[in-house]
């Protein structure tokens, strides 16, 4: 399970009452720090993956997106945070969409996101399905459904918990089913909104030996937005936001802004509100084969404790039934 926010508050805290060096020896690392919010009564966080690049990996959180760049579409993503802490989170996903038939209304997907925190590995494996609908001659309407399931796995025998304890019980392939939904409404190739909730269910993690005393999966919600610009035939700027919102966590803000030259290299930056400030760069190697790159400067007090975050992408696309020739599009 992915507890970063709350995380950073905690963190925060004992900046305020130790000296600089004691912590960073005593606390462990945000590993340990993760480890008191998994253990306490009733913790709330954002606690799904965090993408910097996220226009890149839009059917991992709106399923309406599946088929809609109209060719089969392969990604996948490594993301390591904040480098140097031991125990940081580390995200994995892999993903493809792609239409169905030659009308390209029916799009399927499936992606499956590793999370790994601390002790932690949290799996989650979706199947996707959207069906569009044309609102105008150049506007498209898309609705998604997202079904699968979450695995969790918690190993505690690397920490220094008391054997007797019974907040050191291992949690193994803890399943739980997850059901998410989504709208994505967008233009032909200028502009794009999307409002969705992979996982509409509240899940609360627990055993019967009391090894989490109540740890809860709250559902996520997201409301992207972004506009593209030719500026000259040689030139697109494309300003973005995503929004993210659950129950007991701040409001989280994405704003992105990325130039798209000559249809081959992208170049942008991103600023997460309160969180980091970012880097991007893309580079469209071939009409099919698109690799990325990003890096995370943290601007709140965590920043003085790591070296930033660093996440790549490879995306693959390879031509349908319904598009024989694949047009690299910026959204």
């Amino acid at each position: 399970m992915n507890t970063k926010k709350q995380a950073i508050y905690i963190l925060m805290e004992a900046i305020n009452k130790e000296k600089k060096m004691r912590i960073i020896k005593t606390i462990s690392s945000v590993l340990t720090i993760w480890l008191l919010a998994l253990c306490s009564n009733t913790v709330y966080a954002q606690q799904d993956s965090q993408y910097t690049q996220y226009m890149y990996n839009t059917v991992v959180i709106n399923p309406a997106y599946a088929g809609n760049r109209g060719v089969l579409s392969l990604s996948s993503f490594y993301r390591t945070q904040w480098i140097g802490l031991e125990g940081a989170p580390k995200t994995i996903s892999l993903s493809l969409n792609t239409p169905i038939g030659t009308a390209g209304v029916v799009g399927l997907g499936f992606s499956v996101v590793q999370d790994e925190i601390g002790p932690a590995k949290e799996t989650f494996a979706a199947a996707d399905f959207s069906y569009t609908i044309n609102t105008s001659e150049k506007i498209k309407l898309s609705f998604g459904l997202k079904g699968g399931v979450t695995i969790l796995n918690v190993d505690f025998s690397g920490l220094n918990f008391n054997p007797s304890d019974p907040n050191a019980t291992n949690i193994i392939n803890r399943i739980s089913p997850t059901i998410g939904a989504g709208l994505y409404l967008h233009s032909e190739d200028k502009w794009y909104v999307g409002l969705s909730s992979p996982n509409f269910l509240k899940t609360n993690h627990y055993d019967d030996g009391n090894s989490v005393s109540n740890v809860t999966n709250e559902a996520h919600f997201y409301l992207m937005a972004g506009y593209v610009f030719n500026l000259n035939e040689n030139l697109k700027f494309k300003p973005s936001a995503l929004l993210k919102a659950v129950t007991g966590a701040p409001i989280a803000l994405d704003l992105s802004a990325n130039f798209l030259i000559n249809q081959k290299f992208t170049l942008g930056g991103s600023y997460r509100l309160n969180a980091a400030v970012s880097g991007l760069v893309g580079i469209q190697i071939s009409d099919s084969l698109m690799f990325g790159y990003a890096y995370d400067y943290d601007t709140t007090e965590l920043g003085n404790y790591n070296s930033g975050s660093h996440e790549v992408f490879l995306r693959i696309e390879l031509p349908t039934r319904s598009r024989a020739v694949v047009n690299p599009r910026f959204f």
